[in-house]
């Protein structure tokens, strides 16, 4: 095993991806900011609790896992659909060329911007770059971007599609995350042709960046170049979602990108951005980001998962997606655990939205337009999530959501572990308060008769408390 292998397999027992399902910092990592006015974003961050996350690029146009194939070292999961070739190096170049055929002609900023505006979503992540490199935005860095002649859709009035993406929804009220990879695997300041490492890859530099410093120190020029673009000239950024944890100062590969000087630059043009260095901890890990899961126990620390809305978070022609129940089930038990839920949904490689996730947006956009109450501006209230109970707080309120599994008889009365002073209880979205009483177990709720004939996703009942 070469000594850049040794260092590789290192750097892998740190940053743990499976999958490529990333591990997430615990609270013991996160450190809280001194800045009030960042203190400040994270209360308003807490209070949000629903974001639209969007993963979209030229891989949509083969219907498989976004850049992850290309790293050799990745291949036992990421390859599973690359079916039509068993030669990986001609496959990377064909990876490569996807943007000399990218055009997405029915993209639709505002239409996107409309449904999430209109069914609950409060911010928006976008991915303006993945590990593979290709530029969302009409970067100067770089040739490869959705506005360079090699891709068809750069003369279309939004070939600049971050640009009218962040436009579009923060005209609508929506704060903006910008998803940013770390790594990235098409420059040559990162994956350098003719490396120790040869033309077997993973996901980190081809070289050790101890031995070449300017080289690396290329890649930490042309990395701060492109960020800061992104967070000088596209208006109001709220959030720099940073990927690649992988990306670090420490271990035996350090790959230290200098991130504190470049956020703090950031900062002095938008001195209200929360920096999300993923994986990492620390003070630019402003909140904690799980990945495809929810914690164990609630935390009392700023935090999201991004879960994707099928079953990976590019597009998949043959997708399938979540029920309105599971996704409720989620959002309540992310939510009672104290976090936000980022709702990833892979566009088509035309530019339209996949019609049964619209389909289930506005679903779930109509059950939050009854109980979000419950959900926005909430924080957490014990005994948090256990069972199918859940339970939120805003000031005196207290709410209580009894989840149902699908074809569940509705019984006539439940008990809420709830053992706080209660002076009243009421069933969300019916007037008129319910008959209770304090038992030992917790509160006693008698449901009304015109509430058992059908299984509910979610009673949600309001409690008055002392």
């Amino acid at each position: 095993m070469s000594e850049i292998d040794k260092q590789a397999e290192t750097v892998a027992e740190t940053e743990i991806v499976e999958q490529g399902v990333h591990n997430f910092s615990g609270a013991h990592d996160w450190v809280k900011p001194k800045d009030p006015l960042l203190l400040e974003r994270l209360e308003w961050f807490q209070d949000q609790k629903l974001a639209l996350m969007m993963h979209w690029g030229p891989y949509s146009q083969i219907g498989i896992v976004e850049s992850w194939a290309l790293s050799d070292d990745d291949s036992d999961w990421s390859r599973h659909d690359v079916h039509w070739t068993e030669d990986m190096e001609q496959f990377k170049r064909e990876y490569f060329d996807l943007n000399k055929t990218f055009n997405p002609i029915r993209f639709e900023p505002e239409v996107w911007a409309d449904l999430a505006a209109e069914n609950g979503f409060k911010y928006f992540i976008f991915t303006t770059k993945h590990h593979d490199g290709f530029c969302m935005w009409d970067t100067a860095t770089t040739d490869y971007k959705i506005t360079h002649k090699d891709t068809p859709f750069h003369q279309h009035k939004y070939a600049d599609v971050t640009k009218h993406l962040f436009d579009a929804f923060r005209d609508k009220g929506l704060a903006i995350a910008a998803y940013f990879s770390k790594a990235d695997w098409h420059t040559p300041y990162y994956w350098a042709k003719g490396m120790e490492r040869g033309n077997h890859m993973w996901r980190g530099p081809s070289y050790d960046p101890k031995e070449y410093p300017w080289l690396w120190e290329q890649f930490i020029d042309f990395t701060h170049d492109q960020m800061m673009e992104l967070l000088t000239k596209y208006g109001r950024i709220d959030m720099l979602w940073l990927d690649a944890g992988w990306v670090r100062d420490g271990g035996k590969v350090p790959q230290d990108i200098r991130l504190g000087e470049l956020v703090e630059r950031a900062r002095k043009e938008q001195p209200w951005l929360l920096s999300v260095d993923r994986t990492v901890g620390g003070p630019y890990e402003n909140y904690v980001t799980p990945e495809q899961t929810i914690p164990d126990e609630a935390m009392d620390i700023p935090w999201e998962s991004c879960i994707t809305i099928g079953r990976s978070f590019a597009f998949h022609y043959d997708e399938d997606f979540k029920s309105l129940r599971e996704l409720v089930t989620i959002l309540v038990e992310v939510v009672a655990k104290g976090g936000n839920l980022a709702l990833n949904i892979a566009p088509q490689p035309d530019g339209r939205l996949p019609r049964k996730a619209v389909e289930r947006i506005k679903e779930f956009g109509s059950w939050l337009n009854t109980y979000g109450e419950a959900i926005y501006g909430t924080r957490i209230c014990a005994p948090y999530f256990t069972n199918q109970y859940a339970f939120t707080k805003k000031g005196s309120t207290v709410y209580s959501f009894y989840l149902y599994e699908e074809e569940q008889q509705v019984a006539s009365e439940l008990h809420l572990p709830y053992t706080g002073d209660v002076t009243t209880v009421e069933l969300v979205g019916q007037a008129g308060e319910l008959q209770w009483e304090r038992t030992a177990e917790g509160i006693k709720v008698t449901i009304p008769e015109q509430e058992l004939s059908e299984t509910p996703i979610a009673h949600v009942f309001r409690m008055q408390t002392i």
